[in-house]
């Protein structure tokens, strides 16, 4: 327990580096596996990149799923690592895997059954509908080994080892980016098996992932097959879900809003929606550096809070806070030099990039608040008070931007669209800094130590 609470000690902000530049590849290798993905199924044609498309909406819900049971799993066993608990650690992680498992089954056996009602209400048809069929059957099939690494990934990073998980993830973009293509269009002594080969060569990268991912937690003392009472593992999945179903939402409020403004934007025509979709995908860049800072304090105030040290996740945050802050006054900088150039990488129409440099100008200042709001909504994670991180998104997306953006587009047409995501950004991030910081000054930290005998070990 010891080697594994290793964020309690040492400098806040290096600490914090350390965690999060791992992340970032990690987040990079999952970007990496999508455009793999799309460029070769691409290569088969229109009808399968469609059915790809109709997929999609259903892979990010359960992306969504199982990234909150991976918040919750960090949340609860980074804090028990922190106060020295090596059993109860382990317990908990196991006890995630397993409900994961659990999840997963449960999606397979109503996905399953629901292929063809749910895709047809979506508009897939035909020979569509039929590659929507080849690749969901085998996907849901696969979907325990895709589950299983994410949430025991999240395990490794709660002791404090995020490289670890991101060597996994780069092991799984480079094995599906190689059996993509065998599998897909049969080359060598592989099968021509179009669409299939691409659910097959997916789920047999992240079973090998699943593998990987469980010897690096059994050789860190947090896997381990061992009894238990029913109603201890229950006890534990209510924990974990307690945080994993508001993270799991938050994690869905953002595609779900972005649905409802395109619809907005697409009312001023096609390159209205070619220019959102090129800023949606900037934003994403841009700030991908704020989230992987924003992901790596969760295991380091998970520790700190359980070992009692207050005073050092409140340096973290701070830390965090001023770094996205600064992160987003470097990015509207290089919007307003660069703007035109980058705009015009991604297409050549004089109207899209025309859409591009407005809402550059007009929503890129405030990504210093959205940068605030993305680090306080895992920060609240960590400290166990998802639904705070649930309501700040919510007032983001649905309270201010979605109906101000209504009536910005009425009053002042696209340019009214723009103004309400940067004053959505701007006051979100302001509250969540304001209430933070009263949540964080009326939080007693937990004063445990670890107990004498721990592991046969006394901790003096």
């Amino acid at each position: 327990m010891q080697q594994q609470a290793r964020l309690t000690t040492g400098p806040v902000a290096s600490t914090l580096a350390r965690l999060s530049l791992p992340m970032v590849i990690a987040m990079f290798a999952m970007m990496g596996l999508n455009i793999v993905d799309t460029y070769f199924i691409g290569q088969l044609g229109t009808e399968q990149l469609a059915a790809m498309g109709f997929t999609l909406a259903v892979v990010m819900a359960v992306n969504s799923v199982s990234m909150g049971i991976g918040m919750g799993t960090s949340a609860l066993v980074s804090r028990v690592i922190g106060r020295g608990d090596a059993v109860e650690a382990r317990r908990l992680t196991v006890d995630a895997i397993a409900l994961g498992v659990a999840v997963a089954l449960g999606i397979v056996t109503i996905g399953l059954l629901t292929i063809d009602p749910l895709f047809t209400s979506m508009g897939a048809e035909g020979d569509v509908l039929e590659y929507v069929r080849q690749y969901m059957m085998i996907w849901y099939l696969g979907l325990p080994l895709v589950i299983i690494p994410q949430v025991g990934n999240s395990g490794v990073r709660a002791a404090g080892d995020t490289k670890t998980p991101a060597k996994i993830m780069l092991t799984v973009l480079t094995i599906n980016a190689i059996l993509d293509p065998l599998m897909m269009f049969g080359y060598g002594p592989f099968p021509e098996l179009g669409l299939r080969g691409a659910a097959i060569a997916t789920v047999i990268s992240q079973g090998i992932a699943m593998v990987i991912s469980l010897i690096v937690l059994r050789r860190m003392g947090l896997f381990a097959l061992e009894s238990q009472r029913m109603s201890e593992v229950l006890s534990a999945w209510k924990r974990i879900l307690t945080i994993a179903i508001p993270a799991g939402v938050t994690q869905l409020i953002t595609p779900i809003s972005t649905g409802v403004i395109t619809s907005i934007v697409a009312t001023y025509g096609v390159a209205a929606v070619a220019g959102f979709g090129v800023v949606s995908r900037l934003e994403m860049l841009s700030i991908m550096l704020v989230m992987a800072m924003g992901a790596a304090l969760v295991p380091f105030i998970g520790q700190n809070w359980g070992a009692g040290h207050k005073s050092r996740v409140s340096q973290a945050v701070k830390a965090a806070l001023i770094f996205a802050m600064s992160w987003g006054v470097f990015v509207w900088l290089v919007a307003l030099v660069f703007g035109r150039q980058i705009a015009s990488v991604f297409n050549d129409n004089p109207e899209v990039i025309a859409v591009v440099t407005a809402y550059m100008a007009i929503v890129f200042p405030s990504y210093t608040m959205l940068g605030a709001l993305q680090t306080v909504t895992n920060s609240l994670n960590a400290l166990h008070k998802p639904l705070r991180s649930l309501v700040l998104s919510l007032l983001r997306m649905f309270v201010l931007y979605v109906p101000f953006a209504f009536l910005g587009s009425t009053v002042w047409g696209l340019t009214g669209v723009w103004w309400a995501g940067f004053g959505a950004n701007m006051v979100a991030g302001v509250i969540a800094i304001l209430w933070f910081r009263h949540t964080l000054r009326h939080m007693p930290a937990e004063e445990l130590a670890p107990q004498p005998g721990l592991l046969g070990i006394d901790p003096a």
